[in-house]
């Protein structure tokens, strides 16, 4: 990854491995599995549209290596990634007679690190096909065939013979205890995926069936991702084993609630182990499938400044034996909402941190739904502290749980949005049991998380139905985390439920005004989308689109850290908690990323995005004091850039200049130069300036200049004329209420509404931040 030349790379281009040896493959267990398929070594990728700076270090018969699970770890696992037999027939064909191609797996069908790289439609069944030998050494225990996640309609046979029902689901993890299908020698394992991507009614994300090569259009949508997207790994297990352990931080009295779930269970019992550097901190025993607390004495607190995971064991004893274990880790934090300064907002650790995050998608060139590598999942993430932004939201895709793990290991705060179902349709009663089924799933696979503290319900409506109730099912399924019924509540249709943690805003670019409430803190869930095309790096040369382009790398700098300074000045003290930058990576045709879609180059300064950020998060933690200006007082503004600071704000022909005003001046001109200060005429925390011989007429921006003109009574000029006082250096800044981070500006005797980073010649970045800064005089009119 790299700016474009002479700007060097950033720190985490270097190659990222995992942390925990416990995580890595066993590989002498791997050995025992039987060759890969004859045909393997002729097998291939197809050329990738863009290549990712892993592409070419998938490995071919040993693809994700790493251990899938790390909550829930074992020390025996094989790891069946890597080539299998495969075909594609028709959607209600038998399985075929043969098997003429070969797949990548994990990578799906329409990828090319796959090696198949073609589209795959709602008529097709995709077949995949290998043989594996079970280790000698597990005999006497049970063997799972475990799926991270398979899209959509699974089925699975072992040796002819079907184990258990088919699973419909995309995005959670499955699997089947197969030990009665084996045979002692080489047993063969056949898998059918049936995807109808958005024909079907199933939550579908961003997922559509389009070409595979690049070509113009697709939107906000992207290439569908079929079949098996996850790795798929053997197990063995005792008769009577783990299979979820739950956890809970309570702060308030540092404990860990944990419930040990199992299966075969007949009398045993759980016994958990918190521990640190090899330390016991806390281990207290209970029944399994009864939640039951863990003291964790003066509980290191978890943050995204200071992600410490403590290590956790479960055991299942029977008769004072251990029966089972599993390894996991746990990070004690909280997350709730409170009044801060009578403002309703999201407490960590209670308190008021503000998150800073952007739109992560999670697709890639190169193996569209899943990542090349293990690094490459990290690098995104990685990418995101780097830029100091402390939150990411998971954009209607659920990743495998090892970005959780990275996530929880780097320290960010996650937000995960329940994958959307098809835009623009009512889903029929089939649709929402299997929505719900699997939203359930999900949080059960993610409910131990530290890093995810909130779960997104329902995005700008779509397929969106009974928005409360889900929002109320979901606050009780997991009433540890926030909840947003609806992302987007002001965007195309969508219909507010009312309830839940967060009333959640969209503006492009934004960042516009969100309100908190009563009840519910106010985020902003998507703005920016700022766009620049990097020559070499687009997906479809000359097809991508963003929300606003940008003339050049300078200029999306500019935009971008105005857009952070102006949330920091104005959103923040007006009740805004959290903001969402679309986004991370450009995605095929949107070339709204912070990097580019191979994740080559990153388009902005990191180091100078990276302090706008802390400014930001830093001023939520230590809030200035709000200025205030003297309501009902006449006032004059001085321009305070050195070289002009004789010069004040003034109307002429109902328009704003600049203009020397001394004790010399006019009668006129001094009138001309002063404003009675009044309460915001849209907003009673900011205010309007009421011309001194013009009553009843104010200070107002239209089309962008300044000018004076009559209240007309209309919201839109209420809103045309207020202002929100921001503090500046030596003076005062006047924000557009309705176009925060827009300011008050004087340039050549004019007086605009300028913003940073903007296209016009108002918006020049010289001596910006001076011509936005006025001083309150007294007034040349008493």
């Amino acid at each position: 990854m790299k700016r474009p030349p002479g700007t060097g790379h950033p720190p985490w281009r270097r190659r990222l491995v995992s942390a925990f040896a416990v995580l890595a493959l066993a590989a002498g267990a791997l050995a025992a599995l039987g060759p890969a398929p004859a045909s393997a070594a002729a097998w291939s990728p197809k050329p990738s549209p863009m290549t990712t700076p892993w592409t070419n270090q998938v490995p071919v018969d040993n693809p994700l290596p790493e251990y899938p699970r790390p909550q829930l770890t074992r020390p025996d696992w094989a790891n069946l990634n890597g080539i299998w037999d495969f075909a594609v027939t028709g959607r209600d064909a038998a399985q075929p007679a043969t098997f003429t191609e070969q797949i990548r797996v994990p990578f799906v069908a329409e990828s090319a690190l796959s090696g198949i790289q073609r589209k795959i439609t709602q008529n097709d069944k995709l077949w995949y096909k290998r043989t594996f030998t079970v280790p000698s050494t597990w005999n006497g225990r049970r063997v799972e065939l475990n799926f991270g996640a398979s899209d959509w309609q699974t089925t699975v046979w072992i040796n002819g013979h079907q184990a258990g029902a088919a699973h419909k689901g995309g995005y959670d993890a499955f699997g089947y205890d197969i030990t009665s299908l084996l045979t002692g020698g080489s047993n063969t394992v056949v898998v059918s995926v049936y995807d109808p991507t958005q024909t079907g009614g199933q939550a579908v994300g961003k997922q559509r069936i389009n070409d595979v090569a690049p070509h113009p259009g697709g939107g906000i949508f992207y290439t569908a991702a079929s079949g098996i997207w996850q790795t798929v790994w053997l197990e063995p297990v005792a008769a009577a084993h783990i299979t979820r352990v739950d956890m809970t931080p309570n702060l308030a009295n540092n404990t860990l609630r944990v419930t040990v779930r199992g299966d075969g269970i007949s009398g045993q019992s759980a016994r958990v182990t918190v521990s640190t550097g090899g330390t016991t901190v806390g281990t207290a025993t209970g029944p399994v499938g009864t939640e039951f607390s863990v003291a964790v004495p003066n509980a290191h607190r978890w943050s995204p400044d200071d992600p410490f995971l403590y290590d956790v064991r479960a055991d299942l004893i029977s008769g004072g034996a251990t029966v089972d274990s599993v390894g996991s880790y746990t990070g004690m934090r909280s997350i709730a909402l409170a009044k801060v300064d009578n403002i309703m907002r999201p407490v960590l650790n209670g308190k008021f941190v503000f998150q800073s995050g952007t739109l992560d998608q999670g697709f890639w060139p190169d193996g569209i739904y899943t990542a090349p590598t293990d690094a490459a999942l990290r690098s995104d993430l990685q990418a995101h502290k780097d830029l100091g932004f402390n939150m990411v939201r998971k954009h209607i895709k659920v990743e495998p749980q090892r970005w959780f793990y990275w996530a929880d290991r780097l320290g960010l705060l996650v937000w995960q949005d329940m994958p959307a179902m098809d835009t623009g349709k009512s889903p029929d009663s089939a649709a929402r049991t299997q929505w719900e089924t699997e939203f359930h799933a999900v949080i059960d696979q993610h409910r131990s998380s530290p890093a995810l503290i909130q779960w997104v319900d329902q995005n700008e409506g779509w397929g969106q139905y009974d928005q409360a109730r889900i929002a109320d099912d979901v606050k009780a399924y997991d009433p540890s985390r926030l909840v947003d019924n609806m992302s987007g509540v002001n965007c195309c249709g969508a219909v507010d439920g009312g309830n839940g943690d967060v009333v959640d805003n969209h503006n492009y670019v934004g960042p516009g005004n969100t309100a908190p409430s009563p009840t519910r803190a106010a985020v902003l869930g998507e703005y920016g989308g700022l766009g620049f095309k990097v020559a070499g790096h687009e997906w479809y040369p000359g097809g991508g689109f963003s929300y606003e382009d940008q003339p050049s790398l300078a200029a999306l700098d500019n935009r971008f850290t105005g857009l952070l300074d102006a949330i920091r000045l104005n959103q923040l003290p007006a009740g805004l908690s959290a903001s969402v930058y679309t986004e991370i990576t450009d995605v095929e045709n949107e070339v709204n990323g912070l990097l580019t879609y191979d994740r080559q180059v990153m388009k902005v300064d990191a180091a100078r995005v990276k302090a706008a950020n802390q400014a930001l998060i830093n001023a939520s933690l230590n809030p200035p004091p709000p200025v205030v200006l003297p309501v009902g007082q006449y006032k004059s503004l001085r321009v305070t850039t050195p070289g002009f600071t004789n010069r004040y704000l003034r109307h002429t022909n109902a328009l704003a200049y600049t203009e020397v005003v001394d004790g010399n001046s006019s009668a006129v001109l001094k009138s001309d130069a002063t404003w009675k200060i009044v309460t915001g005429l849209a907003n009673s925390a900011c205010y309007s300036f009421e011309s001194r011989n013009f009553p009843g007429e104010f200070l107002r921006h239209q089309n962008f200049r300044v000018r004076r003109d009559p209240d007309d009574g209309s919201a839109l000029f209420k809103a045309d004329a207020t202002f929100c006082a921001v503090q500046g250096n030596g003076g005062v800044r006047f924000s557009a209420a309705n176009y925060p981070g827009s300011y008050i500006r004087h340039i050549n005797a004019e007086v605009w509404l300028a913003t940073p980073g903007g296209g016009h010649t108002w918006d020049n970045p010289a001596t910006f931040t001076e011509d936005t800064t006025w001083s309150v005089d007294p007034p040349w009119a008493p």
